[in-house]
């Protein structure tokens, strides 16, 4: 099997289409093209169904994008094994992130030991990250309220809690704290599902038998905190994450119901990797 073809296949199946491959791959489009063709011809198949420029992966191709997945980090974890004896000079580390105000002390830190090693870093919510975990996508994430499983190694890292962001012209705005019951009359801005934020909020209204006004859903942290800001509702956030826009003033829930803590997790068999294993020990 051509390596080049084979790698070709799963830049392209993995980044969603043929242009950001060729970027990340740092080739040709043409030429990332070329290969995938050649691959699907030495082989009679067809991974890709070409849809005018988009290009989605055949039942065929996502099987295929499976076994790449395990074959590529196999291969990476071969590769941190032998540089590893180097002292870790070198080496690479991808981590998934649900929010970026803890994970990023983490990795200055990791940074400024291992300045050899090249750190990724993506963020996404708490389905997300665990998504990449288990596809082996990442090989560390950060995220809140995460469960025991068979198969993952967690390390807790601080316990947080949410509190409710308002606009400034909002009744609440002058306020340093509300009971959850007042939640009842107000519209809710909302995190998309899957999203710890939202899990953790439906939780403690349905827990205290609350029902909100209305709620509206927006996909992004980002969005949310415009939401907030254009007096559209009531979102929640982490306590870490209110920052210092002058728009949006943040209320805390005199019942503490919103608290989780944050995790470190990777794949348990995965932590005797060098590279893994010295950012463990960097928290532990």
């Amino acid at each position: 099997m051509n390596y080049a073809q084979l790698r070709a296949f799963h830049a392209v199946a993995a980044e969603g289409g043929f242009l950001k491959a060729a970027r990340k791959l740092n080739v040709t489009q043409p030429t990332l093209s070329e290969q995938v063709k050649q691959l699907e011809a030495s082989y009679g198949v067809q991974l890709f169904e070409r849809r005018g420029r988009r290009s989605e992966p055949t039942d065929l191709g996502r099987a295929l994008l499976d076994v790449t997945r395990r074959y590529f980090a196999v291969e990476q974890e071969a590769e941190q094994l032998l540089t590893a004896a180097r002292g870790l000079k070198r080496g690479r580390l991808r981590v998934a992130a649900d929010a970026p105000y803890l994970v990023m002390p983490l990795l200055a830190a990791f940074g400024r030991r291992h300045p050899g090693i090249e750190l990724a870093l993506t963020f996404g919510n708490g389905e997300a990250v665990l998504a990449a975990l288990r596809e082996r996508r990442a090989d560390l994430g950060v995220l809140p309220d995460v469960e025991q499983e068979r198969g993952l190694h967690l390390v807790a890292l601080e316990r947080g809690q949410l509190v409710l962001l308002v606009g400034r012209a909002h009744a609440w705005a002058r306020r340093r704290s509300v009971a959850l019951a007042e939640l009842a009359g107000e519209r809710l801005i909302l995190r998309e599902e899957g999203s710890t934020t939202r899990a953790i909020l439906d939780r403690a209204l349905a827990k205290a038998g609350i029902r909100p006004a209305a709620a509206w859903t927006v996909g992004s942290r980002e969005g949310l905190r415009e939401a907030v800001a254009e007096g559209l509702g009531v979102g929640a956030v982490f306590e870490s994450e209110v920052g210092h826009d002058p728009r949006v003033h943040a209320v805390t829930v005199r019942e503490r119901s919103l608290a989780t803590t944050e995790y470190l997790a990777c794949l348990a068999e995965r932590t005797g990797d060098r590279v893994i294993a010295a950012f463990l020990e960097l928290v532990g």
